[in-house]
């Protein structure tokens, strides 16, 4: 039998809401606060919910999702902007980890996948894990709203023909890549923006336990200057990754309430049945179940944190406030 898990969303550590009953039945609970809005649905591959039952999804039977265990599908709409450099997802913990023997091949797998994943989950306090949500995302579509006036240089040179609502959530098919119109999102570099140019000043102050090498990648090199109407418009996930790897190419797009953002987070490393173990390749696996401490594992979408900011914490954490986050934690015996 399955470990018995109880999952919550919400905007907040502090406002999470239960969604046992909504994992694998690919209806949205809805994400509401003074910085994002917006939906979340999450599919997990041999779910026992809080009464022993195990669910599943279409989701996973889907010839594009074959060896898929968990999803996590979100369509939202930041409602100040933000620098695609400022704006992080991964794991935060509260305590420190027991983390098993050979799990540095484990992190090398992580960076692997993500490059620009940064973490110090040997902390002694707070744990952690993050990177850019533009980068980390196996699968991310970006549709630019019309119906209003926007600051955008580009937007300003052509007419389009914009979307006024956003797309349907949760799409009838899976969801693939779409960057057209992130042209419409972008930022002059001589303008850099009034409200993350100081965050992208202190982006190599993250976290004072972060490696010498995340300090120098988010400094920057300098690359070729791109003109206003620069395509994004990728042709594989790969090619947005690649190209975002960069701190300045990151912080060259900025999201707004006319962004709406679609995400999927969906991997197969992880298997929730008849065990939650971790496999990577090489024959390599974990059973989590013999070092989870019981401490809920939460995937959070956060700021990048900006120590001059009024209001951050001083707690040595590269985080700042959260815009949505995923929960699960063991159900109580």
């Amino acid at each position: 039998m399955p470990p018995c898990l109880r999952v919550s969303v919400g905007p907040s550590l502090e406002k999470l809401q239960p969604i046992t009953e909504l994992v694998n039945s690919n209806k949205p609970a809805r994400i509401s606060s003074d910085l994002f809005e917006g939906e979340i649905v999450v599919n997990i591959k041999g779910f026992a919910n809080d009464k022993g039952e195990v669910t599943s999804s279409e989701y996973f039977d889907r010839a594009d999702r074959q060896g898929i265990s968990w999803s996590f599908q979100v369509q939202g709409h930041f409602l100040k902007p933000y620098s695609s450099d400022d704006i992080l997802f991964g794991n935060t913990f509260d305590r420190p980890l027991q983390l098993p023997w050979g799990s540095g091949a484990a992190l090398k797998f992580m960076h692997f996948i993500d490059p620009t994943l940064e973490h110090d989950l040997t902390s002694s306090t707070k744990p952690w894990a993050l990177s850019p949500l533009i980068t980390t995302m196996p699968h991310f579509a970006h549709t630019r709203l019309g119906g209003a006036a926007t600051d955008s240089p580009a937007s300003s040179s052509s007419s389009l023909d914009l979307q006024t609502t956003p797309p349907k959530f949760p799409p009838s098919h899976s969801l693939s890549d779409n960057t057209t119109f992130l042209h419409l999102a972008s930022s002059p570099l001589s303008s850099a923006s009034s409200s993350s140019s100081s965050l992208s000043s202190t982006s190599s102050e993250m976290s004072t336990k972060s490696s010498s090498s995340f300090k120098a990648r988010l400094s920057g090199k300098k690359t070729k200057k791109q003109g206003h109407c620069q395509s994004y418009d990728f042709r594989t996930a790969n090619e947005r990754r690649s190209h975002f790897s960069s701190a300045e190419n990151r912080s060259k797009i900025r999201f707004g309430p006319q962004d709406v953002v679609t995400t999927d987070f969906c991997y197969g490393f992880l298997e929730f049945s008849p065990t939650i173990s971790l496999r990577i390749p090489g024959g390599i696996s974990f059973d989590l179940m013999k070092y989870w401490d019981g401490q809920p594992v939460r995937f959070v979408c956060c700021e990048r944190k900006n120590p001059d900011a009024e209001g951050d914490s001083d707690d040595d954490v590269p985080w700042g406030r959260i815009f949505w986050c995923v929960v699960i934690e063991l159900c109580e015996s």
